[in-house]
């Protein structure tokens, strides 16, 4: 479920409420680039794998991804020529039913004017003289893709990792509570060993969860949109 707010006058309603499944957002993705063929369209969140997470029904993927979405719809939003789409309006307002009613109709003109421009841009990919700044570009856009996906895979294998050490070090502090429990003489060296498990506990589980939260979904994004330029 997902609900909207708008200040802007063409739309009947200031808040829309409405139910949308992945797939959805699939169809809007794929009308926008139809209808925008120009224009670089900000990527979806895999469908099942966000952040190295492959439980597609884990409390931690389904957040993450609706987090995700939610970007994917502020980047149309905040788009000069996309958030005046009409596939866009019809996504953020029709009920269920309405937009499966709206999806089986046909290609409008822009849609299918879309595609002639794809079909177009296809068949001149492979040309042999391209202006050289063409080549540039796309030279940079694939060194940038392969710096991102490195960056992508270390950053991921290093939230997993702190997240064992978290994990393992936890266990760790109960176990010295308990063993200055029958060591008299070492009660406030063992207590204070515990405590300081304790502490580092708590910076080690602060700090994934920006790394997860804010650095390793930025990065990803980045990684989708390389793609997208490929």
């Amino acid at each position: 479920m997902f609900c909207f707010q708008t200040t802007r006058s063409e739309f009947d309603s200031s808040e829309f409420e409405v139910r949308r499944r992945y797939q959805d957002f699939v169809w809007l993705k794929s009308k926008l680039e139809d209808a925008h063929p120009t224009l670089i369209i900000p990527p979806l969140p895999e469908k099942f794998i966000v952040k190295g997470m492959v439980e597609r029904f884990n409390n931690d993927f389904i957040e993450t991804r609706r987090k995700a979405l939610h970007k994917f719809l502020n980047r149309i939003a905040d788009h000069p020529t996309l958030t005046f789409n009409d596939d866009f309006k019809i996504f953020l307002t029709a009920q269920a039913w309405e937009l499966t009613s709206h999806k089986k109709q046909g290609p409008g003109l822009f849609s299918r004017m879309g595609q002639t421009l794809k079909a177009v841009a296809s068949s001149v990919r492979g040309v042999k003289n391209r202006p050289e700044e063409f080549t540039e570009l796309g030279e940079y856009a694939e060194a940038f893709s392969q710096k991102i996906n490195v960056l992508d895979k270390v950053s991921q294998r290093i939230s997993k990792e702190e997240k064992d050490y978290y994990e393992e070090m936890k266990e760790y502090g109960p176990i010295y509570t308990l063993w200055s429990a029958s060591e008299e003489e070492l009660v406030d060296p063992l207590r204070g060993v515990a405590n300081c498990i304790d502490k580092c506990c708590k910076i080690t589980e602060a700090l994934n969860t920006k790394l997860s939260c804010d650095l390793i979904p930025i990065i990803h994004e980045y990684v989708l949109y390389s793609e997208t330029l490929s």
